[in-house]
């Protein structure tokens, strides 16, 4: 293997990566926009998974969530913040890392409550399956390769529906 496939298959550049076909924009208006790309797509990385996010001001990258079976760290690259936790808002800054163990106890939101441009790296354990819940909305995700299902558990299936 060459020192070009090499570095294809173990580096990426930040910056190179939210400029490229990688980047993509996510926007829900009133409150959610966010420039995000992924960093450990297409590398050799099997159990850890990264992206960096640029949230404009008064915006949220994501809804309010917690993880069943990932770990999550965030480290702040530029601007300030909110980290919405566990019921807390917390201030972050450039220069700050957090980290989010999986479980109940910590749902979790950034916000930038600021009037510059929020950038952070997202760090996750990539374990799958994987259950998300979502406190403001009551809604439930489940992923595993080739599976991704959203919705409310009151709209959940008796587990002999459909069944001979």
């Amino acid at each position: 293997m060459d020192a070009k496939e090499l570095r294809q298959r173990l580096i990426r550049n930040i910056d190179e990566q939210l400029t490229g076909p990688a980047a993509e924009r996510q926007m829900r208006p009133p409150r959610y926009e966010s420039l995000f790309a992924s960093l450990s797509g297409g590398t050799v990385a099997r159990q850890l998974g990264a992206g960096v996010d640029m949230v404009p001001p008064g915006k949220q990258s994501c809804p309010y969530h917690l993880h069943h079976s990932q770990e999550e760290m965030f480290v702040i690259l530029e601007g300030r913040g909110t980290l919405r936790v566990a019921g807390e808002l917390l201030p972050v800054r450039a220069g700050d890392v957090i980290f989010i163990p999986a479980g109940p106890e910590y749902p979790h939101q950034l916000i930038n409550t600021s009037d510059a441009m929020l950038k952070y790296m997202s760090i996750s354990t990539q374990q799958k399956p994987e259950i998300c819940e979502y406190p403001d909305s009551g809604k439930v995700q489940a992923w595993a390769a080739g599976v991704k299902v959203v919705q409310r558990p009151a709209d959940a299936l008796d587990y002999w529906d459909g069944e001979p």
